[in-house]
């Protein structure tokens, strides 16, 4: 299966598209390493040139202003938190891109009350195709956009989504049948790209500035590094309170007394019966009128 898509959606890989620059080529990368930029410098020129593609992207996937926007600086403030892992992957966009994919997908977003709503474009054909991309199923969309909208092939699709590239196929294979069968007109792959790419261009997100994402970024770090701090010291503190506190050995337990049942009643001594009486003295009487009893003769 190849991809034959002449005008893919803007990507953070490739250049410039739609009068809008969408990310740093392999070349600018080069230059930018040999006019040694800081990494402040190099990570505002990554945001500048991926943010505003990603949430257009992000927007495919979701189909909500507001998670698309957040995605995409959840994604960018996670790669300055890693940026010297970032800066030296081999694709710094497509990293930062696979991040924000993954959370504008996330199922924490079903909990959410506010924003949940979502944004339909304006017009029916459009708002048509957006419903049709939320039916399908998570991956089934992310390998869509990827393919059809993006561009990228399906080994590169495949990578992306963590999947095999047979795997990859079928989830491409399958969403395209889902969409056809709600939009027949879209069952033309080219006619699907052109679709995609004329949705993700009518919408109008503006994203922040770089320095933002670095300040949340760092703010995020700093308070989960106080965190593991304080969480630390709780669990210092208290297995110091504990060996202090522990007795030195171990003293056994007296065990209550309880009343034993099931016993016979102990017998009472009281005065004999008369019967008792009368058979006592009969053999008494017999004893005494009884043979002579053998004693030794003393010597």
């Amino acid at each position: 299966m190849t991809n034959s898509h002449a005008n893919p959606l803007p990507s953070p890989t490739e250049g410039r598209r739609f009068g809008t620059a969408t990310s740093l080529t392999r070349d600018q990368a080069v230059d930018e390493a040999d006019s040694a930029l800081t990494p402040a410098q190099a990570f505002d020129a990554l945001y500048m040139f991926c943010a505003p593609v990603l949430v257009r992207q992000a927007y495919l996937l979701t189909g909500r202003h507001k998670q698309a926007r957040e995605s995409v600086e959840r994604a960018f403030q996670l790669a300055w938190q890693r940026w010297p892992e970032v800066a030296r992957d081999r694709d710094p966009a497509g990293w930062v891109r696979a991040v924000a994919y993954e959370c504008a997908l996330s199922p924490w977003h079903l909990f959410r009350r506010r924003g949940h709503a979502p944004d339909p474009p304006s017009d029916p054909a459009d708002r048509a195709l957006l419903r049709a991309l939320q039916l399908l199923p998570p991956s089934y969309r992310r390998t869509l956009v990827l393919y059809d909208g993006v561009g990228l092939d399906l080994p590169e699709t495949a990578a992306e989504t963590e999947a095999s590239t047979p795997a990859a196929a079928s989830r491409l294979m399958h969403a395209r049948e889902a969409l056809a069968a709600r939009l027949p007109e879209l069952s033309d792959p080219a006619e699907l790209h052109r679709r995609l790419v004329r949705l993700a261009s009518t919408v109008r997100l503006g994203t922040g500035e770089p320095a933002g994402a670095r300040t949340a970024g760092e703010r995020r770090t700093r308070f989960w590094t106080r965190s593991a701090i304080a969480f630390t010291a709780t669990i210092i503190g208290a297995t110091t309170f504990t060996l202090r506190t522990a007795p030195t050995h171990y003293l056994a337990r007296v065990s209550p007394g309880h009343t034993v049942k099931g016993l016979p009643v102990q017998g009472v001594l009281g005065p004999l019966s008369p019967e008792v009486l009368r058979v006592s003295a009969e053999l008494r009487k017999e004893a005494r009128g009884g043979p002579e009893r053998l004693a030794p003769e003393p010597r």
